[in-house]
């Protein structure tokens, strides 16, 4: 572990100990994912301490399978894997980092972490605010003997996290089911098709829009409520009366020695002219 301190990622974040997990679990994805947990899988691998050390890219399962088998600690100690969540959680669920103990000073622990700086695999010294726990390989190692098919079982690259427990429903949430929407689009389909019967059966009323300036068109008194004709249709009451003028004078026997009265022809005075 000591002889890889200084190592640095390549372009895409590729490095070799996620090209070895990749070939490992048979999965191109974690050539280029973040491998301070591959780093580890890797160091152990080279060990021969997979077996109590886990093999994980995942660091919340990692935690978790420390946590099924016992191994789980707050008390640091040399050789321990500390697990850190920035967030400063105490929950594993939360965890995002983690690296190994290499020492104890006080309140201060110093590591070896891969996927620091962005880019490193060096050493830090950490404060342990922002620890979550520690998974002690030796106490794994210690149960080794009772739970043989356990650990054998947690080569797998993750672990299911345990589920938490279902909220109580409330009685609205029935509104967003598959039965609601259809119940829905029915209604509404009900709604639309009574709408349009309605229109068809002349319920529906046009907006009267205006007639023509010229278009004909009665006119009806307030008393009387008759219909008056229109200005074309009057004929002038100076036409009609020349009209009767003329009409007594045909009458008028021929030879009666009465000279027939003529009127003079009416002519429309127009408004402008003096009387």
């Amino acid at each position: 572990m000591q002889q890889e301190l200084g190592y640095k990622e390549k372009g895409g974040q590729f490095t070799k100990f996620g090209q070895w997990y990749a070939d490992r679990v048979q999965d191109t994805q974690y050539r280029n994912a973040p491998w301070c947990d591959m780093f580890l899988a890797w160091a152990a691998d080279k060990a021969g301490l997979t077996q109590y050390v886990g093999e994980f890219a995942w660091t919340p399962s990692h935690a978790a399978w420390f946590i099924k088998q016992g191994a789980w600690t707050q008390q640091p100690e040399p050789g321990a894997l500390v697990f850190f969540d920035w967030r400063g959680g105490k929950s594993y669920k939360g965890i995002d980092h983690v690296g190994v103990v290499e020492r104890v000073d006080g309140k201060k622990i110093h590591t070896i972490e891969a996927n620091v700086d962005r880019v490193w695999l060096k050493r830090k010294t950490r404060e342990t605010d922002k620890v979550v726990g520690y998974g002690v390989p030796r106490l794994v190692k210690a149960g080794a003997a009772e739970k043989p098919d356990e650990i054998r079982s947690t080569e797998r690259p993750f672990i299911s996290t345990p589920r938490a427990e279902p909220v109580p429903g409330s009685p609205l949430d029935v509104l967003g089911t598959p039965p609601a929407l259809l119940a829905a689009m029915v209604l509404m389909t009900i709604v639309l098709s009574l709408r349009v019967t309605g229109r068809r059966r002349g319920t529906h009323r046009r907006l009267a829009w205006p007639r023509p300036w010229n278009a004909p068109t009665g006119r009806r008194t307030e008393k009387s409520h008759e219909v008056l004709p229109t200005p074309e249709k009057r004929q002038p009451r100076e036409k009609a009366t020349v009209g009767a003028t003329k009409a007594s004078a045909a009458r008028v026997p021929a030879g009666s020695g009465q000279a027939a009265t003529r009127h003079p022809t009416l002519t429309r005075r127009k408004p402008y002219e003096p009387t």
